[in-house]
């Protein structure tokens, strides 16, 4: 952890405190951070984490992304259909050769489907058809999306949160609901239906993100939209006496 938030405090300083017209040199970024220029050096040359995605970690997205919110690969409510694995397979529907092929053509849909299947991203129903599994959302710990993701999403959180504390116009939204004293069954419950929220704006966002990017001619800008819930009790963290399993 203090590898990876020291490589993200160089990366913020390397790439959002830019001087126009002034090389971004290791002897001012040390200076912007107060670590060693040597040190420095080292961890600027590992790279960018957060503007580099991993190709495995881009790939998975995105194919999970249009499951998710396309038209062609969900029902009337919005949900994920079940796939056929490709058009020799028994009866109608879309297919998840179909799926992969919309994202990417580099890598054969048989390949993707065997590793998602081997990392349980995908389960297979009573009648051979493929359905999306909740690891797909929830990366298992330690796997290599959680990591990517745990560094990109403490960066922008805390990027959003510094520029709104320097009054950068215009301001980032970044607001949060919270309360205290509460019994464990309330907070249980509270966190039971903030995760419900969270996720339909999330497939919303997801929707809405997926339609206007096929139209985009595409450019330099990313864009980030999350939610986070934390519960804790007096005196330290402590998980709500929920069952989590599948949540």
């Amino acid at each position: 952890l203090m590898e990876l938030l020291r490589e993200l405090y160089v990366n913020v300083a390397e790439y959002d405190f830019v001087i126009e017209g002034k090389e971004q040199t290791d002897s001012r970024v040390s200076l912007l951070t107060g670590i060693h220029r040597k040190e420095v050096r080292r961890l600027r040359g590992a790279g960018a984490p957060v503007r580099v995605v991993p190709q495995s970690v881009s790939r998975t997205g995105a194919i999970a992304a249009r499951w998710i919110s396309h038209p062609d690969f969900t029902d009337a409510a919005g949900n994920p259909l079940a796939l056929r694995r490709n058009g020799s397979d028994p009866g109608e529907g879309p297919t998840f050769e179909a799926l992969v092929e919309g994202v990417t053509r580099d890598v054969r849909s048989r390949a993707i489907l065997d590793d998602w299947i081997e990392r349980r991203l995908i389960e297979i129903d009573e009648d051979g058809r493929l359905r999306l599994a909740q690891a797909a959302f929830a990366p298992t710990a330690g796997d290599e999306r959680q990591l990517y993701y745990f560094g990109r999403n403490l960066h922008d959180h805390a990027a959003a949160a510094v520029a709104n504390v320097l009054g950068s116009p215009p301001r980032f939204f970044e607001r949060a609901v919270h309360y205290d004293g509460l019994s464990a069954e309330a907070a249980a419950v509270l966190e039971r239906r903030a995760r419900e929220i969270a996720m339909e704006a999330l497939h919303r966002a997801n929707r809405e993100a997926q339609a206007i990017r096929e139209g985009d001619a595409g450019g330099p800008f990313r864009w980030n939209f999350g939610s986070y819930i934390f519960v804790d009790r007096d005196g330290g963290p402590a998980p709500p006496p929920a069952d989590r399993e599948g949540r």
